[in-house]
């Protein structure tokens, strides 16, 4: 690919976008990455699936305007 002359390469930049798009070639499991792991993939999901359950009929959306969403 025929690199434009007016424009100049920033080597920093380069070496950014190079380490970027290869990061999964040096990961490696640690105490950090797994917490994230499961805070991530277990806690933030269970949290959002309790007050899913909790909540699931203390709205009624379709009232009339004027009423209360609010379940009686």
């Amino acid at each position: 690919m025929a690199e434009n002359p007016l424009v100049k390469e920033d080597p920093a930049i380069e070496r950014f976008n190079r380490m970027r798009e290869e990061a999964y070639l040096n990961f490696r499991w640690t105490r950090r990455t797994a917490r994230t792991a499961v805070v991530a993939g277990i806690v933030l999901p269970g949290i959002v699936y309790y007050f899913a359950s909790k909540y699931q009929w203390k709205f009624q959306w379709q009232k009339r305007k004027g009423e209360s969403i609010l379940a009686q």
